[in-house]
């Protein structure tokens, strides 16, 4: 052998001892399709007997599993958000938005800032520069020094109606404007009524498109306005799709008719001002605000503390904020959602405050009623 070949096969034999870094992604094609047989079982899917839907569906699934993995991986401690698999995984982000959010809803915020009902809220002594307390000014509000209690939701006083499903109907700004409604008047009057989402998707006009869009404060200046009441959802029920208004001359003239009216309202932003938002919870009632939602997709539970723009321009979805907790190592809002029971803890989300976490100052709704 020459001396040539024989180095050469040193060379080639020494290169296999290397601790060269290749990195081989794993092929989880098997355990992602079991997670998935499993996942259309629990949530009864409906495209089982379509092969090409149902191969389509999975390739979007191994995607949201992807990015579960992501997400659970950043969490800092046991409190942060914790995502997984939901109803919503086998869709893809562009169809989540489509059917369950309104990328319309900031530019229809925006109609709104000059408004006479439009208040916004900018002395907030407790921010930083960037938007966000340190540690010692949330410290300070957990000592309630502002006046506010360390914790305050609204649920335990039983003024709060049970979770909805506004399943695929585009009318998250009916369903948190009707639920807060519907505690206010509890909170006058000591009895809880559910009342009619669904007269809103039909009824409400000031360009309001029932489950195609709507949003919080042009229905409330639609209510004021008119002084429609909003009836109880036993005398007009849910049908989760977008009817003609079955409201006749009597119900708005009949003072012996059931119904709750919308007498005031407010449309504030609490960017940089917080706790006004919570004196805001404390002092008057449950309100109904415009947040980010586009990365709720698989979300499970816990605080979310970060991936959530903020920004007015990010607005998608309705909800209704219930409480507060500054108590916790987090300090974070209590937010009913309108996707369920399933969603979430119950129906419902934790958002961490201050920093205007996914929008949720942005644009914030208060309302009297009678």
């Amino acid at each position: 052998m020459e001396w040539k070949t024989v180095i050469t096969t040193i060379a080639v034999v020494s290169l296999c001892f290397l601790a060269i870094p290749i990195k081989i992604e794993p092929d989880n094609t098997e355990s992602d399709l079991k997670l998935f047989k499993t996942y259309v079982e629990k949530f009864k899917k409906s495209y089982t007997r379509s092969p090409a839907e149902y191969e389509e569906r999975f390739r979007k699934f191994q995607r949201s599993l992807r990015h579960i993995e992501e997400m659970n991986a950043k969490r800092t401690s046991k409190e942060s958000a914790r995502y997984g698999v939901t109803e919503f995984s086998d869709l893809s982000e562009d169809e989540f938005a489509s059917s369950y959010l309104r990328p319309d809803l900031s530019s229809r915020g925006m109609r709104h800032l000059h408004h006479s009902h439009h208040h916004s809220h900018r002395h907030n002594r407790y921010d930083t520069k960037d938007g966000r307390a340190d540690s010692s000014e949330k410290n300070r509000l957990r000592r309630s020094t502002t006046g506010l209690p360390v914790k305050f939701d609204w649920r335990e006083t039983g003024f709060v109606t049970p979770v909805r499903n506004q399943m695929n109907c585009g009318a998250c700004w009916a369903f948190s404007t009707v639920e807060v409604a519907e505690t206010m008047f509890a909170i006058n009057n000591g009895t809880l009524h559910t009342l009619s989402v669904q007269e809103m998707i039909d009824c409400a006009g000031n360009s309001n498109f029932g489950c195609n869009g709507g949003d919080i404060c042009s229905l409330l200046m639609w209510l004021t306005v008119t002084q429609v009441k909003i009836k109880a959802e036993t005398a007009y029920p849910m049908t989760w799709r977008t009817d003609s208004c079955q409201l006749k001359k009597e119900d708005l003239s009949s003072a012996g008719t059931f119904g709750v009216q919308i007498i005031d309202f407010t449309c504030d932003n609490f960017v940089d001002a917080e706790e006004s938002l919570m004196a805001t919870l404390v002092s008057h009632g449950p309100v109904a605000a415009a947040v980010n939602a586009l990365s709720w997709q698989n979300y499970l539970g816990g605080i979310i503390q970060f991936h959530c723009d903020g920004g007015f321009k990010s607005l998608n979805h309705a909800v209704e904020i219930v409480g507060y907790d500054l108590s916790a190592s987090v300090p974070f809002y209590i937010v009913r959602n309108s996707w369920g029971e399933n969603f979430g803890d119950n129906g419902y989300l934790y958002l961490a405050a201050y920093g205007n976490l996914c929008g949720i100052a942005n644009q914030v709704s208060s309302l009297d009623v009678a």
